[in-house]
This record gives structure tokens, sequence and C-alpha cells, in this order.
């Protein structure tokens, strides 16, 4: 009887989400300047020839966390809205503000989301950022029915928000931090 195993190799989807993971990580420690695709492959297990088989160059590879992390923002918040009775604008901005904070409470997709707005003159990059943005505005008003300035409003907030915990003011004991925290 043959007891050797065979050995099971990743598809490159598998490769692919494992990098994935792996370099939300890395980016968000040194943000799209700071950090190689050397480094991403390290932390990954593979070699950066590997790397770019699976993504054509480094600001792709960061496109795509972009549009990971619209993906997740897109599922929490139409998990949020399918809990909410009410078709009350403002009930349902602010079950979407909580499905908010809850994914940017995990610091590497806050940072990802900052760190892309600052590499958005990248082109392939901003427009991945663009294109987040809009997937978020128009879903939110769509689900909400809120107005140009409700949406203005709740954006502002999220933004302020992801501001105050990139900076760590929400564990400042400050009249600054209390302000901003509002």
């Amino acid at each position: 009887m043959n007891t050797a195993r065979t050995r099971q190799r990743s598809t490159a989807e598998e490769r692919r989400a494992t990098v994935m993971s792996t370099a939300i990580k890395t980016f968000a420690v040194r943000g799209y300047y700071g950090t190689s695709t050397m480094d991403v492959a390290k932390a990954a297990g593979i070699s950066q020839g590997y790397l770019y088989r699976l993504f054509p160059d480094k600001e792709s590879l960061f496109a795509a966390l972009i549009d990971h992390c619209s993906h997740l923002l897109r599922e929490a918040a139409a998990t949020a809205v399918a809990k909410v009775h009410t078709t009350d604008p403002e009930a349902v901005l602010a079950a979407l503000s909580s499905s908010y904070e809850e994914v940017i409470a995990d610091r590497n997709v806050l940072m990802i989301l900052m760190h892309g707005n600052c590499a958005a003159g990248e082109p392939v990059i901003g427009e991945a950022v663009r294109t987040c943005y809009a997937k978020q505005i128009e879903y939110i008003r769509a689900v909400s029915g809120a107005s140009d300035d409700q949406l203005r409003r709740y954006f502002a907030d999220a933004l302020l928000g992801n501001v105050v915990l990139a900076v760590g003011a929400d564990t400042v004991d400050a009249p600054w931090a209390r302000t901003l925290r509002g």
C-alpha cells in the first residue's frame, strides 16, 4: 500500500486570496509608498516573481485591496439595512454608521482606505478610490432615501471618524480630541 501523500497545490485564486490577506496587513503599516512588492511577497511566503504573476504590478495589487475594502463596506451596509424596519433616512443612516464603524474598527481596513486616499494620485489607485466612493455613495443613496445634504453629512462624519481613529484621537483625553469625536 502506498502511503505517500500527494501534495496539493493551491490554485491561483487561493494564492491570490492569501496574498491579499497578507498584503492588507503589510500595506496598512507603511502605506503604498512605504511598502515594496518584495515586502508583500516575503510576508506571503512567495517569490516576487510569483506575486507578479498574480498581480501585474504594485498599483494593481493596491487597487485590488481598495476594491476588497469597498466590498467589505458594501456587505456590512447590506446587513445593517436588512435589520432596519423603517424607511426614515436618518434611522437608516444611523444603522449604516454603526456598520461602517464596525468595518473600520479593523485597523488594516481603515489604514488601507486612508493610504488609498493618499496614493490616489497614482492613476490605477485613484480610479479604485473614486470607484469605491461612487459605489458607497450610490448604494447608500439607494437604500436610505437620504438627500444629498444628509449623504454629505454622513460621509463627512465617516471620514472624520477615519481621521480620529487613524491618529489615535479616540484614546486622547484632551479638548481637541473630544471636539473631533463629537
